[in-house]
């Protein structure tokens, strides 16, 4: 898009400037004040505003997924041909097709259906609660009822229910995340902000469904609803189109072919036999009737439904749930992935990695909330005690609280600790270092029990520390301080090393401040910690600045949000498979560096945001395929990468979480949401939901499109090629004058039956072996490739051409009117009686033997044996065991107008299908010389 279209999209708060105007003047504007509205306001405003919601995407109704099932051209030539079948007489030809289009209408819409209704159930449907203060007092109303100029109160674990400008906080932190993308809480303040900063660095302003990690606060909403942040991306949500994927576009392409085809056919073959032939009318009719018929693979909605609704089932057991069939197909073309950080490639969940103490450096093995881990120098374990000062200060000076979460029968049975799970309450920080603590065999009840909290200063975004103080086992008073660590470090003169202090020299401070700098350089967020053991009587139960002086430094611990284990394998073979994959995250620039080394990015160049806003499209568009990493980036910043991706050429999946995410989700080719922690309105913008929010499954989920893909195209050149075969020969033997040589209740058992059962057998044929040693295929390659189109020619000519001398021997009585080929040949007469019926059923069988064999050609290609897939094995069986009982039960031959089958006959389709054989082989090395392997 163009600059100007970008700048007049909406911008996630380019059109609010709350955080940069004094506080009075956001009273006056709101026509408020610190002491809240009167209810007679509330109410007012309430109807001038309307309700505090943001109106996610609605799900698609049961009519509508109905409706959609009849958008293929393919359907609509079948219900077409049962009309004119109809038409004529041949009611039962008609009931045929009519019970195929129920079918194939029916199946799509239960799978469509049941997607629909699985995202329904993702969302969590709940009635929440505000705390604002209304006539003098405060109250709680239901969040919708929120307006602007309320004056709101939020506390740890609150979710904000609207924008709000600060106007008292106490150690207020939130988590931005689902609007920001940033992992690590906001610390908030009272105060103004430059005007141009970014959304996450507004540190003065509450956003409407972020959540508060710890403290309190007090703020005055200045927007609600749609006019929220969050509820402007859900405005440009909205404004979003549709995106046709492109195997659905090349379905519909192929129908309205065939249509072409049909039209064409039938046009030819009535004026030959009108004009230039003495064919009766009706016979004429028929014979375009049979042509129809044989042109349009009945089979095909059906099998490619089924194809990719297996597919969706299998990509659902790994976790992907697909919310739109024809998508599972696209993921097959994607050469880009566009991917959050957070909790895709990373954990999201803070672990200690290194520490810094007693002079020495140790790594923390282990990741995320497991308390099992080592704490190692040079690789080789050392002993708890090394580390024990700085771990005990962790957990102590810390407000975490621990819970429990009810395990569901599944996840009790899998594990031994029951059904009770640790859960931990606070900031990520904070879990961190209690979990590091735990690695060392510290229990909080009792590190508690033996040092009870007499009293706290605590953390605030200004001092950048805090302090608690305890009384110890011998019942003295003891300080304990973690912050930043060049606040900590100023607050000291004494270091602990070895269990003794010594004295915090010019020196030293400098290799403290060297060692966190090598920790933040890594990307680690480094926390420093010391402690006071003489704490002054007067600084027990109201201490202040004093009780931090004359501190003894304890050391440092480093913590990063480690990538998951499985992301770095999952993103190699990504990029074997010819995938690129893009970090787009609201993390800073280093983190997201480190991050993209750890895992394997291509390249860990960053473009931040400001950068970004500094591009102009064309320079962007010079870039972004050289760029791996976007750091800090907004939402808009998301859709704007995306886009320029898919204007040159590019077939983009994208991961969102938060309803930040949600634009450009829907607008990517394959929209992927976040199902763990993931919104309602990103979830709905989406195409498929990752129910473990792992980088590993979208890994999977390509691999998986492009099996389904192979499948595909699979079953479509073996459809199209024998329809190819059967509308030949109609149109062969109706221009030599023998009429139909196969009637078009037959081509529609071949076609549904012994074509379509194994045809959908196909669909769960296992991947190729080289299924991701291959490039993604060009975003214009389509179903039908000129290899594919040359198959259905030439297959069509090879099937006429062996199967036409089987309709004139069995019609005629010989080979060739006038001389007794079979008896020159062999020296015996067929000795039975030749005549339509026969020579019909002769094609009608011979049809069917063919495609048997056509079937392991095809496959031959994609190095799949006769028995790798049993089921393909068993729908071989069943199609020779139906066409066995067409021909020698009555109610086939009555139904089929067939004729039962000697000896003989089978010997003539044999020879028939080797000569087959042997012309599919040579053409088949023929084809290798001038086109692609697929």
């Amino acid at each position: 898009m163009s600059r100007s279209e970008y700048d007049e999209r909406i911008e996630p708060g380019a059109g609010s400037d709350w955080h940069s105007k004094p506080l009075e003047d956001v009273y006056a504007e709101r026509e408020t004040s610190e002491g809240g509205l009167v209810s007679s306001q509330a109410r007012e405003r309430l109807e001038r505003y309307g309700p505090n919601e943001v109106e996610a995407e609605a799900g698609t109704s049961p009519l509508r997924i109905l409706i959609e099932q009849y958008s293929s051209a393919l359907i609509w030539v079948l219900i077409v041909a049962a009309l004119v079948m109809a038409g004529v007489g041949h009611t039962i030809d008609a009931a045929v097709i009519a019970g195929i289009v129920v079918f194939i209408t029916l199946f799509g819409f239960v799978q469509d259906y049941r997607a629909e209704q699985s995202i329904q159930a993702l969302k969590e449907m709940s009635t929440t609660y505000a705390l604002v203060r209304r006539d003098g007092e405060k109250r709680e109303i239901d969040t919708t009822n929120v307006v602007p100029g309320d004056v709101l109160f939020v506390e740890s674990g609150d979710a904000v229910p609207a924008d709000a400008r600060l106007i008292e906080e106490s150690n207020l932190s939130v988590d931005e995340a689902a609007l920001t993308g940033e992992s690590v809480g906001v610390s908030k303040e009272v105060g103004t902000v430059e005007e141009d900063v970014a959304l996450a660095e507004r540190e003065n302003m509450l956003f409407k469904d972020t959540v508060v990690e710890r403290g309190s606060g007090m703020a005055v909403v200045v927007e609600t609803g749609p006019e929220s942040e969050i509820g402007q991306i859900a405005t440009a949500l909205g404004e979003a189109e549709d995106r046709e994927t492109p195997f659905q576009a090349e379905m519909d392409r192929l129908g309205k072919i065939i249509a072409g085809v049909v039209i064409f056919a039938v046009a030819v073959i009535a004026i030959a036999e009108l004009v230039v032939g003495e064919t009766a009318p009706l016979q004429v009719f028929l014979t375009a009737v049979g042509i129809a018929v044989s042109a349009v693979p009945e089979g095909l909605p059906a099998v490619v439904t089924l194809s990719l609704a297996l597919g969706a089932r299998r990509m659902a057991d790994q976790n992907a749930l697909v919310r739109r069939l024809p998508i599972v197909e696209a993921l097959g073309s994607v050469d880009v992935i566009c991917t959050d950080k957070t909790g895709t490639l990373t954990e999201e969940e803070m672990t200690v990695q290194r520490i810094s103490a007693n002079r020495e450096v140790y790594e923390v093995t282990g990741t995320g909330y497991d308390t099992d881990g080592e704490f190692l120098q040079d690789d080789e374990s050392v002993g708890e005690e090394r580390v024990a000062d700085v771990l005990r200060c962790g957990m102590l000076c810390n407000n975490v609280d621990v819970g429990t979460r009810e395990r569901d029968e599944d996840e009790a049975e899998a594990t031994e600790s029951g059904e009770q799970e640790r859960t931990y309450l606070g900031d990520p920080t904070e879990i961190a270092l209690f979990v590091a603590a735990q690695k060392a065999d510290f229990d909080h009840e009792e590190l508690t029990a033996a040092y009870p909290r007499l009293s706290e200063i605590e953390f605030t975004s200004a001092r950048k520390r805090m302090t608690t103080v305890h009384e110890t086992p011998d019942g003295d008073p003891v300080a304990y301080m973690k912050g930043a660590p060049e606040t900590v470090l100023e607050r000291c003169d004494r270091e602990l090393v070895d269990g003794e202090l010594v004295d915090l020299t010019d020196e030293r401070r400098e290799a403290i401040e060297a060692q966190n700098e090598d920790f933040a350089e890594d990307a680690l967020r480094v926390m420093g910690f010391a402690y006071r053991p003489d704490v002054p009587d007067d600084q027990v139960d109201e201490p202040g600045e004093d009780l931090e002086r004359n501190m003894v430094f304890l050391g440092l611990q480093g913590m990063l949000d480690p990538p998951r284990p499985e992301v770095t394998d999952a993103l190699a073979a990504s990029l074997d498979a010819g995938i690129n994959v893009v970090m787009i995250t609201g993390d800073n620039a280093v983190t997201a560096r480190a991050v993209g080394e750890d895992v394997g990015l291509r390249s860990t160049t960053v473009i931040t945001g400001p950068e970004l806003e500094e591009m102009s499209d064309d320079e962007l568009a010079d870039v972004v395929e050289d760029v791996d990493i976007f750091a800090r980036t907004s939402p808009d910043h998301k859709t704007r990468i995306l886009q320029t991706l898919q204007a040159m050429g590019h077939t983009v999946a994208m991961t969102g979480d938060g309803v930040n995410d949600a634009p450009a989700v829907k607008n990517a080719d394959v929209g992927v949401a976040m199902g763990i922690r993931g919104t309602d309105v990103t979830e709905q913008a989406s195409d498929i939901v990752l129910l473990d929010d792992n980088f590993a499954t979208i890994r999977d989920a390509v691999k998986g499109g492009r099996r389904i893909f192979d499948n595909v195209r699979k079953f479509v050149n073996y459809l199209l090629s024998g329809n190819g075969g059967e509308v030949t020969m109609v149109f062969t033997g109706s221009m030599l004058g023998f009429g139909l040589v196969i009637t078009p209740i037959q081509i529609l058992f071949i076609n549904v039956v012994t074509d379509g059962i194994p045809a959908l057998s196909m669909g769960v044929d296992p991947p190729a072996k080289d299924i991701m040693d291959r490039d993604p295929r060009p975003p214009d390659e389509g179903v039908i490739t000129n290899r594919i189109v040359t198959s259905i020619v030439g297959i069509a000519i090879f099937m006429t051409v062996c199967l036409l001398p089987l309709f004139t021997l069995n019609f005629f009585g010989e080979l060739i009117p006038g001389y007794d080929v079979m008896g020159a040949l062999f020296g015996w007469s067929p000795g039975y009686e030749p005549g339509r019926e026969l020579a019909q059923t002769m094609v009608f069988t011979g049809f069917v033997v063919f495609e048997i064999v056509r079937i392991q050609a095809i496959r031959y290609r994609y190095g799949l044996g006769l028995f790798t897939n049993r089921w393909l094995v068993i729908a071989v069986a069943v199609a020779v065991t139906l066409q066995l009982l067409v021909l020698y039960t009555p109610t086939g031959q009555f139904l089929f107008d067939v004729e039962p089958l000697a000896f003989v006959h089978w010997v003539q389709i044999g020879v028939a299908a080797v000569v087959f054989a042997l012309l599919m082989a040579v053409f088949v090395k023929v084809q290798d010389r001038y086109f692609e392997r697929y």
